[in-house]
């Protein structure tokens, strides 16, 4: 199969771009808690907590230090990996694979302000950097998020996908109108050869505007369908010699599906629903559970609930990953970031409007109301468990007043505009209101969280843990709560809290990737500086 810096047409219209890697990290530790081997880290790691109770009789709280004490082993062979989109010719796929072009043949181009390179920012995994620990000077020494433990690069991925239009990935790269015009010159011609599979349409769960795109359909019943995918999947993994794919959704926003007992509820009846052609089945699930099936991850982009109860289930029993719902990419990674601010510090938050204007396709789609009532869900949510984490604030039951709009104005294309109106109640009752106007460019946002989502993904299919009871290494639970930060509705694992604020998820992501390394987690105590002077 031909690299991406010289594309060919190859089997299902997939673009390459490596050999396939055995992952780097910047340092190596060294502990009697961590081994290495030819082909893994195996760290012995302290989890240390705080169980609490309550005294029966007096009511007081009992706090009690815990300790639990796990071994985590990370393979570090990354291999061959590839990246299958669902929507992949929308403004996120078709702008993600021009850009992963770029930044793979170092392309540079020309703007109103000079010469402008192939760049990384706006990903996790790739621009930002993690506290590693402090030197002799007691300096803190930071290294790259993505060298902590072996990680796949984006460069190394292999592209595919699906998507109901049969537009070539430049042309669709051109319709999205994202990139500026000297950059799209400079890969057409590779990103021409690239076309996406067939998708699957129900004219029922997306908006009636998006009929006429709908040229590259998948026929047949929902099971002929599904077997379909399943083997467009095993296809795309044997054409390009690929030890793992990770499938992603980010096509456009479907209503919410019914969730009915005995048809989606468990794994066999979801499975049966399929057979039976049942019209709650989504585009979406009928993804999800054929990448279940063929044991590739599948994280869902969109806000709608497409791992409904027998989506995860089945993902339990198959021992496959799953993770979703919504990239989280602006004015939600704001707001999680602000409510936390205020709650944590004893102010509180009575109403949060949000306004929102787009031109993009996605914002097209958005116009149909059981749309946008999937979007609504998932931007509303953002703010339930920093508002439940204070009683003092929040008697029982109440919550901010919480309104989200959402308008599509086709001029604007993919620059949307958000307007949040944030009104406090503060000291004595009196009021603060904060209004935050933000221009952001949507595409440009969303696609890195696909490289983080996927490179995350990607490294969880090669970490497992056991416990000292445990006498057998065991994967990881199916539904990956650790991609919470870059999501805006995370789903998480049954019988878990969620957490939406993004500092705590930035932490949790960081510190148990120390843990797979054996490092203790990060925390501003600063007693280094105490105990050395």
């Amino acid at each position: 199969m031909s690299p991406i810096n010289n594309l060919s047409n190859t089997a299902n219209g997939a673009a390459s771009t490596a050999e396939g890697n055995s992952g780097a990290t910047a340092f190596k530790v060294e502990s009697p808690n961590v081994r290495y081997t030819d082909d893994s880290i195996e760290s012995s790691y302290s989890y240390d907590t705080t169980i609490v109770s309550r005294d029966a009789s007096s009511g007081q709280l009992k706090a009690k230090p815990t300790q639990v004490q796990y071994q985590f082993r990370t393979k570090t062979h990354v291999g061959r990996v590839g990246l299958m989109m669902v929507g992949w010719g929308g403004n996120n796929g078709s702008t993600l694979t021009a850009s992963i072009l770029a930044n793979k043949k170092g392309i540079s181009w020309e703007t109103r302000k000079g010469t402008q390179t192939a760049n990384y920012f706006g990903s996790l995994m790739m621009a930002s950097t993690v506290k590693l620990g402090v030197d002799e000077q007691l300096k803190d020494v930071y290294v790259p998020f993505n060298q902590v433990v072996p990680m796949v690069h984006p460069n190394d991925v292999v592209i595919g996908g699906w998507d109901i239009n049969s537009a070539n990935i430049g042309d669709a790269m051109r319709r999205a109108q994202v990139l500026p015009v000297d950059l799209q010159r400079r890969v057409y011609d590779d990103l021409a050869q690239l076309k996406p599979l067939p998708s699957v349409y129900y004219p029922d769960f997306i908006a009636a505007n998006q009929e006429e795109r709908a040229d590259n359909l998948i026929g047949g019943t929902k099971q002929e369908q599904l077997d379909h995918l399943r083997q467009d999947i095993r296809n795309f993994k044997q054409a390009n010699g690929l030890d793992r794919v990770i499938i992603m959704w980010t096509a456009n926003t479907e209503r919410y599906a019914d969730l009915l007992a005995g048809v989606n509820d468990t794994a066999d009846n979801l499975l049966q629903a399929i057979a039976d052609g049942h019209e709650e089945v989504s585009p979406s699930t009928l993804f999800a559970v054929a990448s279940i099936l063929e044991g590739a991850p599948f994280v869902n982009g969109s806000p709608q609930n497409t791992l409904v109860p027998g989506v995860i289930d089945l993902a339990e029993r198959e021992r496959s990953f799953v993770g979703g719902d919504d990239f989280k990419s602006g004015q939600t990674k704001i707001k999680s970031v602000l409510a936390e601010f205020l709650v944590n510090a004893g102010i509180k938050p009575l109403a949060i409007t949000s306004y929102n204007h787009l031109g993009n396709n996605d914002g097209h789609n958005l116009s149909a109301p059981a749309q946008f009532r999937s979007k609504e869900i998932s931007k509303s949510s953002v703010v339930d468990d920093m508002v439940g984490a204070n009683n003092l604030l929040y008697k029982k039951g109440e919550h901010p007043d919480h309104t989200i709009v959402i308008k599509y104005v086709p001029s604007v294309g993919d620059s949307k505009r958000a307007l949040d109106e944030y009104v406090s109640e503060i000291f004595m009752g009196g009021l603060n209101t904060i209004s935050i106007y933000n221009t952001c460019e949507d595409s440009l946002l969303a696609s890195p969280l696909i490289i983080d989502l996927f490179m995350m993904t990607e490294l969880m299919t090669r970490v497992s843990y056991r416990t000292a009871n445990d006498a057998d290494w065991m994967p990881f639970h199916s539904v990956l709560s650790i991609l919470s930060y870059m999501l805006k509705a995370p789903v998480v694992p049954p019988n878990t809290p969620v957490v939406n604020a993004l500092a705590k998820q930035r932490m949790a992501m960081e510190n148990i990737l120390r843990a797979f390394v054996g490092l203790a987690p990060n925390n501003e105590m600063l007693l280094e500086h105490k105990a050395f002077h």
